[in-house]
């Protein structure tokens, strides 16, 4: 990329893909009772948004070793249009996603791949018969959850990528599993494994160490890193490495979310 060069701002028209999800912070009715304006649209969709970017600029090689840190900060709500602007900031890209003019998201991408963790580091768990309510005892700091898995099918791929809204040709044509539907999997660890109300994903690390490709099966295992209160709302820190068919790594993933929210006013 030459020095000072900007890519153009990216545009898409966001979309709740979660309506029908047991967090009920993607309906409307609850929603405005935590003081929103109507369901959020999931933060792992807005981070879809945002990986248009370094894809588009990267390629390939973003989704085989790329890295991006991604925090939000405010909702996007559904059929917004939402506005992801870029400037190069040295090796890296600085992402702000925008909507209805206000800063939603921002994130930092960059290429280059760090030692990823072994898979035997992540012992594989079974799910629970019966999930626990979530809290301090069943999301302690060093718990290993169950492991969540799902099967990336082509009608899985296609419902995901006009989901988005994603444009780039490269999904489909190579057979590419998106950066946000591997992000998705990371909130099906936290609810495959305990009872939840209402809560919100708030931000993630993402290291890239290969592509996901469609018609494989990824695995996600997750261990509690962290689990704290700030503000009054419970926040939980998962530590999770996504797996292609229980033997290739595909992202290592900080994935944090309120997992509790404190009591509306």
């Amino acid at each position: 990329m030459i020095q000072g060069e900007r890519l153009a701002d990216y545009c898409v028209e966001a979309q709740n893909l979660s309506r029908t999800s047991e967090n009920k912070i993607h309906d409307d009715e609850v929603a405005r009772q935590f003081g929103f304006t109507g369901a959020l649209v999931p933060g792992v969709e807005v981070y879809a948004y945002a990986c248009h970017v370094p894809v588009e600029m990267w390629g390939r090689e973003w989704l085989e070793s790329g890295w991006i840190e991604c925090r939000f900060m405010k909702p996007v709500y559904d059929g917004r249009e939402v506005r992801v602007s870029v400037e190069p900031g040295g090796e890296a890209l600085r992402l702000c996603v925008e909507s209805d003019g206000v800063l939603c998201a921002d994130a930092t991408a960059r290429l280059g791949q760090d030692a990823g963790p072994e898979i035997d580091t992540y012992p594989l768990r079974p799910l629970p018969g019966e999930r626990p309510p979530a809290d301090e005892v069943s999301l302690a700091p060093g718990t290993m959850l169950g492991t969540a898995a799902r099967d990336m099918t082509p009608e899985d791929a296609d419902w995901y990528l006009d989901g988005v809204r994603e444009r780039d040709p490269l999904y489909r044509t190579d057979r590419i599993v998106h950066p946000g539907r591997i992000l998705r999997l990371c909130n099906n660890a936290l609810m495959d494994n305990v009872v939840l109300g209402p809560w919100i994903h708030v931000g993630s690390k993402v290291q890239h160490c290969s592509i996901a490709k469609i018609g494989e099966t990824l695995s996600v295992r997750a261990r509690v890193a962290a689990n704290y209160e700030k503000k009054g709302h419970r926040f939980v820190d998962l530590d999770t490495l996504v797996i292609a068919n229980d033997e290739r790594p595909v992202a290592h993933i900080l994935h944090t979310a309120i997992y509790k929210l404190r009591a509306p006013n």
